[in-house]
């Protein structure tokens, strides 16, 4: 057992903060935090990927179309989807379950 600390708690040490709090052969785990009027600027994953929101509120859009999120939303992506959230109105925290593990770009 291992308790994730710091999981899904909004962080801004950069325009778009990623934390990784968990790795193993199967999966990661991680924060991304994305603050309230910033942009998200990131490319489609290798991985599959389920975001929990913990705080905030903005749009996820994908291919198939927009959705208004809030915190206690979970999304699923596929691998290889375009996805991005766009305004974001509240400070946004993310989080992120990457299947396998996220390999980075």
């Amino acid at each position: 057992m291992k308790k994730l600390v710091g999981a899904g708690v909004f962080v801004h040490r950069e325009p778009n903060d990623y934390v990784e709090q968990l790795r193993t052969g199967s999966m990661s785990v991680g924060t991304y935090s994305i603050p309230a009027g910033g942009v998200d600027d990131q490319a489609p994953h290798h991985e599959e990927e389920i975001y929990v929101v913990t705080a905030g509120r903005a749009t996820f859009v994908t291919p198939s179309g927009a959705e208004p999120v809030e915190t206690g939303d979970v999304l699923f992506v596929p691998a290889e989807e375009e996805h991005r959230f766009v305004d974001i109105t509240e400070d946004l925290s993310l989080l992120v379950v990457f299947a396998p593990a996220y390999s980075g770009r």
